[in-house]
Order: C-alpha cells, then sequence, then structure tokens
C-alpha cells in the first residue's frame, strides 16, 4: 500500500490477439510490468524510425522483462516490492541497453519512469486498459494515453413480441372501464 492508505497500481502487458506479435519487432509477454517506453527513442533521428519500430514508438509500452511492446497494458495492483523490481530491473535495462554509467546513475531515472507508469494507473480501477499514442513536435516526444474500454453490448435481440389478435380491441378502445370493474380499487 502507499502512504495515503491507496492500493499501489502498475501497468502489466495484455495481448488481446496475436497483432503485437506481428506489428512490433519484439512483442512483449503478456502479464509483465511495463512503463511507457518513450525514452527508448530519445536522441532519434525521427526519420530514422521506420516500420515495426516505428510501431513501437507510435504505439507501444514497453514490458520490462523482455523489453518487448505491447499495445495495451491493464490497471494491476502491484505491492512495494514488485515496484522495487521494476525499478532494479528498469535501471539494470538502462545499464545494458541504453547506455547508463552505472547501476547507481541509472536506479535515479528507473524510479523516475516507474514513477510516472504508476501515475498513469493512480487514478483508475484495476482492470482498466490503457493505450498510447506518441509523436515528434517541436520539443521532443509528446505521448497521450487514454483509457479503453469495451465496446458496448448490443442490444439484445427481441425475440419475441405481443402482436393483438385479428379484431382484439383493447379495453380502453371497447370503452370498459378497468376500474370500476375491479370495484374502485386500482
Amino acid at each position: 500500500m502507499e502512504a495515503g492508505g491507496g492500493a499501489l497500481r502498475l501497468p502489466r502487458t495484455i495481448r488481446m490477439d496475436g497483432s503485437d506479435l506481428q506489428v512490433f519487432g519484439r512483442a512483449a509477454e503478456p502479464g509483465e510490468w511495463a512503463v511507457s517506453g518513450a525514452f527508448a527513442f530519445l536522441n532519434r533521428d525521427p526519420a530514422t524510425v521506420a516500420g515495426k519500430e516505428r510501431q513501437a514508438f507510435a504505439n507501444g509500452f514497453l514490458g520490462i522483462a523482455s523489453l518487448g511492446w505491447s499495445s495495451f497494458v491493464v490497471v494491476s495492483e502491484a505491492t512495494e516490492a514488485e515496484r522495487e523490481e521494476v525499478v532494479r530491473t528498469l535501471a539494470q535495462a538502462f545499464l545494458d541497453h541504453w547506455g547508463a554509467p552505472s547501476f547507481e546513475a541509472a536506479e535515479p531515472v528507473a524510479r523516475e519512469e516507474v514513477a510516472f507508469a504508476q501515475s498513469l494507473c493512480a487514478k483508475h480501477p484495476v482492470n482498466t486498459l490503457l493505450a498510447v499514442t506518441r509523436e515528434w513536435d517541436g520539443d521532443g516526444i509528446k505521448e497521450g494515453f487514454r483509457t479503453v474500454r469495451a465496446p458496448r453490448e448490443a442490444e439484445h435481440a427481441r425475440i419475441w413480441t405481443i402482436e393483438p389478435e385479428d379484431g382484439f380491441r383493447s379495453a380502453e378502445a371497447q370503452g370498459i372501464d378497468l376500474v370500476k370493474l375491479a370495484g374502485g380499487r386500482t
């Protein structure tokens, strides 16, 4: 639990179908803790990011364990120990894959990324789906996040209706006073 009694929430990758396996060069495994992942594209020339990498930039969350991408994440409860493990794993990835000079230098940056991921989830109920869109603008990378709602179920098809028989007329149409017949009770 966090200070203030609220549940600690972090995003986890989710695979709705097989499309992530097709659109990303490396798809995250379902259930991985995730962060936004925009940092993977910092200091990149937008003109050099194409194909599956471009798809990861435009619409992907980064799974921490595999360093793969996921189109969606689901808001999930986490423990303090899990959050700390995410920070350590991400800091090690900064060291191994993104050129951090030391674990000590990478850890505060990883902590900041995890705190941002936590802030994305904080106001949403558990099991809320989130999606990201990203673009380059004059100031760098701009991200937008949205909740994904399940499509509304179509109204149930009507399987039967009550149709009056030929020649049937309602009591009112026949001039019958149902209140009077009921002895004045309504």
